[in-house]
């Protein structure tokens, strides 16, 4: 993903003033935006205030997605760089955007809605000696997340924990710090939606990469939410895809085990009736297959990963 690329994807640039690790401590701040017009400027001023205060060599990438209500003139009189796209493309094709043109090692993605605290960057900043990837996990003392999401959101971390073999305490955060290098490897697999952090989550924790948690608050968004109710669908299905390309096993062995169960308690079932059913023969046959496609999926995941 490298700066040369970002004209590519973008019809104005205002310009700034396991992995490789630079020893220079420098990082660009992604924010994704849209229609977020009204708040936009006090918040990134306090994310100025922070960076700041870090030491750090930093930029402030504001990528305006088609917004409609003057987002991108609001951002522009704070002095930070604002890209713009000029129509509504989505979370993750932000995000990618602004990394294709962010101009340090290390990428730090919050949202502009004010939900995410610019007091926890340091903290983030402070892991990169051990980390390839930070986040913010939301699990602070204030977490202002509506009640009707919270089930979703629960099963949906509990679903890829299990998946994942490892406990992960927020998968969606959109406050993190990410060395480019692992976005670069990755980049292929990230979507343009919602899912952009779910599925770089689940790519890193599946693969070895030393991700670190860092509790933080989580406050009540500015504006109106972006989020439908469709998107718990979304993040389940990428969540499974996902680690179907990186632990295929941990889908088809239990898969295959739940057809074998149903199938010998049906065989059982049919002797003492002296009837060997169809559906007994069927259920063990299909146990079979899942397990050889899993298999299979198995010896490709490795093959892909070993290059």
């Amino acid at each position: 993903m490298a700066p040369a690329h970002c004209e590519d994807t973008l019809i104005e640039s205002l310009p700034a003033s396991t992995l490789s690790r630079p020893a220079s401590q420098s990082v660009s701040v992604v924010v994704p935006a849209y229609n977020e017009a009204e708040h936009i400027a006090e918040g990134l001023r306090e994310l100025q205030a922070v960076m700041r205060s870090t030491g750090w060599e930093y930029e402030i990438l504001v990528v305006d997605d088609g917004s409609e209500d003057g987002t991108a003139e609001a951002a522009s009189t704070v002095g930070v760089r604002v890209l713009r796209t000029p129509t509504n493309r989505g979370y993750g094709a932000s995000l990618k955007a602004g990394i294709r043109c962010a101009q340090h090692p290390w990428i730090l993605i919050t949202d502009a809605d004010g939900t995410y605290p610019a007091g926890a960057v340091p903290e983030l900043l402070a892991q990169t000696a051990t980390a390839d990837m930070v986040v913010g996990a939301r699990t602070g003392t204030t977490v202002k997340i509506p009640w009707l999401r919270r089930p979703p959101k629960a099963f949906l971390r509990w679903l890829a924990s299990y998946l994942a073999e490892q406990d992960l305490p927020d998968i969606n955060s959109g406050l993190r710090l990410m060395h480019r290098d692992l976005i670069a490897r990755y980049e292929h697999l990230l979507p343009n939606g919602f899912s952009f952090t779910t599925t770089i989550t689940l790519a890193a924790a599946c693969n070895g990469h030393v991700v670190t948690y860092i509790p933080i608050n989580y406050f009540a968004r500015q504006g109106t939410s972006k989020i439908r109710p469709r998107h718990a669908f979304d993040f389940a299905l990428l969540t499974v895809r996902t680690v179907v390309f990186f632990n295929p096993l941990r889908v088809f062995l239990p898969l295959g085990g739940f057809l074998a169960v149903a199938g010998l308690a049906k065989l059982v079932y049919d002797i003492t009736r002296n009837n060997l059913s169809e559906s007994a023969v069927l259920a063990l046959l299909g146990a079979l297959v899942v397990w050889a496609v899993g298999l299979l999926a198995d010896q490709n995941a490795q093959l892909a990963s070993s290059r």
